[in-house]
């Protein structure tokens, strides 16, 4: 009895001495968990990552940023165009008639006092008062405009619009010290009641169609709504 003992703790010790050594390698599986491996679908495609490249739940985070709406296209809460005549506002009204504005479209009756002007007399027609524009830049004044309405004043050229008559007599002054002979100072209007025009919620390309409109209306000028 004792040998057989004896022969079975032979064989176990080499067993053991055998399995530290690596003999028994080739008898037995790479893994200890061969189902878990076979169940595996394409390992070569696994991908290890940093720590803080995932966050807290373990799933791999991305540093691109989510894409951003295209901004809404600014709109203005109330712009106003004045002071009009009132046939001119006739003339400019109607033409505003195309762009379909509606309720966005609001007339206001100002009313205006007299007001003065430095400026160049009529001179017969567009080219002459163009002319005589180009030699205003030539001296350096850049402020002014040709008249082009059918006023009395029509292709003479506005060299500024003022309050009081003392400074419309200062800025001509400073324009005969600039080389400009033939500028004068008079009245602008007979007071009374003109129109404006104000226009509420416009967009960016509106106020464009708006101002091709204008350019046959140099005088007026956009302004904040009161």
């Amino acid at each position: 009895m004792l040998k057989i003992l004896f022969g079975i703790l032979i064989v176990i010790n080499g067993a053991l001495l055998s399995y530290q050594q690596g003999w028994l390698d080739v008898l037995l599986p790479v893994s200890h968990e061969p189902s878990r491996l076979a169940a595996q679908l394409h390992p070569e495609r696994l991908k290890l990552i940093a720590p803080e490249q995932a966050d807290e739940t373990g799933t791999p985070t991305t540093s691109e940023a989510p894409p951003r709406a295209a901004p809404a296209p600014a709109v203005a809460a109330c712009l106003e165009l004045g002071n009009f005549e009132m046939a001119e506002a006739q003339r400019f009204e109607a033409q505003l008639a195309s762009l379909g504005l509606g309720e966005r479209l609001q007339r206001r009756m100002v009313q205006e006092n007299v007001r003065h002007i430095v400026y160049i007399p009529p001179l017969g027609n567009k080219e002459a008062a163009d002319r005589k524009g180009a030699e205003l830049a030539a001296l350096g004044v850049r402020d002014y405009f040709v008249i082009q309405d059918s006023s009395p004043l029509q292709w003479g050229i506005s060299l500024g619009i003022f309050r009081t008559e003392e400074s419309a007599r200062n800025h001509l002054q400073a324009l005969t010290a600039q080389g400009v002979r033939s500028a004068r100072v008079g009245t602008h209007g007979l007071g009374g009641n003109r129109v404006a025009f104000q226009l509420r919620g416009i967009d960016a390309a509106t106020r464009e169609s708006i101002d091709r409109i204008r350019e046959a209306f140099p005088r007026q000028q956009w302004r904040d709504c009161a």
